[in-house]
């Protein structure tokens, strides 16, 4: 397929962002010519403007119906070689149908949820077990765009931003980043081991730093850490930009998370991350450079709540329980630890 004007729609959320932003890099090292087009979310869209070779057009959900209504109008009947509808909620799928393209190119039938298929005249290759980043990259496959030897992410700091996290080195030298926080509370860790794991970066030399969101949950959440432990914390929740954010997770030596953005901003990065699992699959939704270093109990949970191993499951079938992370334990946290900063 001859693609010159090249539409991609996903809106969010940060995770997926930035398993999408990969693939965008693909595309610009080996097919440079095509003229990218991202529509995006607004919170997304704050961390990667400023990419380069990317327009990007802002679809801001919390406006309704205006919001369908602005993006028509930033549009204004553009037409486009081909579309990458990387995103099956309902609400992406509706705004695709404003995209004038000759390819609208969605998942395969197996992921097509929330009547995706109806939007999409092409569909990609069907993976088994492919995790999400896998799963973008086969958008560029669509378009036989070459693959590359390895993954780059080009988002963009400003000199700004890379002050801001200098500065935090220069105060507390070398540091760890826990970002405690998921965007629904039973896919956190209990604070009180989250303390305990920072304890013991604290007492093999590395201070602490607590990233997260503004919302009233990863304060409260990162506000319980700091009472439940024995040093003090340095805490950064809801008092960064997204950039920031990432700038301060590129100096960090590592990042301990549950499934929630910052552990995949952590990998466009470089930054090692210890994830923690228990409702997803981390074959499918873990940081993906780190998958090795991932603590999960997924996959004994999901045998235990269906009688089938994940292999005989549907791919990214969840599991559910609002207990599910006290299953996970700190020792096996700690040695993770280990095996990335090295006994002393």
């Amino acid at each position: 397929m001859k693609v010159q004007k090249l539409c991609l729609l996903r809106l969010s959320a940060i995770g997926d962002v930035c398993h999408a932003a990969a693939m965008v890099d693909r595309i610009i090292q080996h097919a440079p010519t095509i003229e990218i087009t991202w529509i995006i979310g607004k919170v997304e869209y704050q961390l990667l403007k400023g990419m380069a070779n990317v327009r990007f057009i802002v679809f801001d959900k919390k406006l309704g119906k205006e919001a369908y209504l602005k993006l028509q109008t930033e549009l204004n009947n553009e037409e486009f070689d081909a579309l990458f509808l990387m995103q099956v909620a309902f609400r992406a799928n509706w705004a695709a149908r404003l995209i004038k393209a000759k390819s609208k190119i969605g998942f395969d039938w197996n992921r097509s949820k929330e009547l995706h298929w109806l939007f999409a005249n092409q569909r990609v290759a069907a993976q088994k077990h492919a995790h999400v980043l896998e799963g973008f990259m086969s958008f560029a496959d669509s378009i036989n765009v070459p693959q590359s030897d390895g993954l780059n992410w080009s988002i963009p700091l400003t000199e700004e931003d890379e002050l801001f996290a200098k500065s935090l080195c220069n105060e507390i030298k070398s540091y760890a980043v826990i970002s405690p926080a998921a965007s629904k509370s039973e896919r956190n860790w209990l604070p009180e081991r989250y303390a305990q794991v920072a304890d013991y970066l604290h007492d093999k030399g590395y201070q602490v730093v607590l990233c997260g969101g503004p919302a009233d949950m990863d304060r409260h959440l990162a506000r319980q850490i700091e009472a439940s432990g024995k040093h003090q914390y340095k805490n950064l929740v809801g008092k960064t930009s997204l950039k920031q954010m990432l700038a301060v997770l590129k100096q960090a030596k590592l990042v301990i998370a549950p499934d929630t953005g910052p552990a995949h901003m952590a990998t466009t990065v470089g930054t090692p991350v210890i994830g923690l699992y228990a409702h997803s699959n981390p074959r499918r939704t873990g940081p993906y450079l780190s998958l090795q270093h991932v603590v999960s109990v997924y996959d004994q949970v999901i045998e235990q709540q269906t009688g089938k191993t994940w292999q005989e499951l549907p791919w990214g079938t969840r599991a559910k329980g609002t207990k599910l992370m006290q299953l996970i334990d700190t020792e096996k946290v700690i040695k993770q630890v280990d095996n990335l900063i090295g006994r002393h």
